[in-house]
């Protein structure tokens, strides 16, 4: 395979992306819908480079977000008046990529040594457990969180903050999609994607075979952690202005994530993307539809959609375009 035909199938990633930032740009009123959907496939884009390439299941992913969201906040919130301006968010960038790459290594050392439903009880207590770890002992304030939307404005100007909470932030979860997508391909191009597709099918086989999926598992995990924590700092931090424990580490964000991959299909390039859309949409146009009974429409429709495609919808496509001049665009 040539070189230039290998990165094929980000082509039609970046031109969705760019569809749906033309959609929340050029529509009136449509801004919000837009970037809220870029969230939910950024979410499954990050989710999927260790989710989707080796078959583990992270219950405690939000964590990483968590901890990323106060990488942002506590920058801002402590250096707001030493005249540092945008230099704020790129410190807060730095810091939240910082702090899930410390959490991930821990978790990792521990939990990636387990496989399969091992590993995913493993990790159900580590949003839980971190949060608890934050309250309790009054780290960065505690339960009381950080509020920062005056430092913000003290940091930034009255202008600038406002447009950063509108606009910027948003434009940085399209950028961290596009982020997760284009490492989702540079890893299933290369040897490490060969190496977590080996150990996927069979660990045991790929152990036996010379690879040594201690160290890719590892690579895979801390790269999806830290994506997750720019995410958390762009997402929430800078759209919202505040962190509260109890809101950033709220464990349906992994749910939302696994929703997302499962919909559009684990392990594939563009899967994640169109899950996060499917299930975006899903969601907006039932709560509006039927409001407070959502959430009890919505489970059985994405149960019958795994259950009717277990490959996910891109999964499904795949199969589709074999043999045709598509097949190239869609991994």
């Amino acid at each position: 395979m040539k070189n230039t035909e290998k990165y094929l199938p980000v082509i039609p990633v970046l031109v969705a992306y760019a569809a749906l930032l033309a959609y929340g740009v050029l529509i009136p009123g449509k801004w919000q819908i837009a970037s809220q959907l870029a969230f939910y496939c950024a979410l499954g884009q990050a989710f999927n480079l260790f989710m989707g390439m080796t078959g583990y299941v992270d219950f405690g992913y939000v964590a990483f977000l968590g901890v990323g969201s106060y990488g942002m906040a506590l920058p801002i919130y402590h250096l707001s008046d030493k005249g540092l301006g945008l230099w704020l968010i790129v410190i807060g960038i730095f810091l939240a990529a910082v702090f899930s790459f410390i959490l991930s290594l821990a978790v990792g050392a521990v939990a990636l040594r387990l496989r399969g439903a091992y590993f995913a009880i493993a990790t159900i207590g580590v949003n839980e457990g971190f949060r608890f770890l934050i309250e309790g002992a009054r780290i960065w304030n505690g339960s009381e969180g950080l509020l920062f939307f005056l430092h913000m404005r003290t940091a930034f100007g009255k202008q600038t903050a406002t447009a950063i909470s509108n606009y910027w932030a948003d434009g940085m979860v399209f950028a961290v999609a596009i982020v997760a997508a284009i490492m989702t391909l540079i890893y299933m191009r290369n040897k490490v994607g060969y190496a977590l597709t080996a150990l996927r099918e069979d660990e045991d086989a790929a152990k036996v075979m010379g690879i040594n999926v201690t160290k890719y598992k590892i690579t895979a995990f801390i790269t999806s952690a830290v994506l997750a924590g720019i995410l958390g700092a762009t997402a929430w931090s800078l759209k919202y202005s505040y962190v509260y424990p109890s809101d950033v580490f709220e464990i349906h964000y992994t749910v939302e994530a696994i929703i997302n991959v499962l919909l559009g299909g684990a392990g594939t390039l563009l899967g994640p993307l169109v899950g996060g859309i499917i299930y975006g949409v899903s969601k907006y146009f039932l709560a509006i539809i039927l409001p407070g009974f959502q959430l009890l429409i919505f489970a059985p429709v994405i149960i019958a959609i795994i259950v009717l495609f277990p490959e996910g919808t891109v999964g499904m496509l795949k199969k589709k375009v074999i043999g045709t001049p598509l097949e190239k665009y869609i991994i």
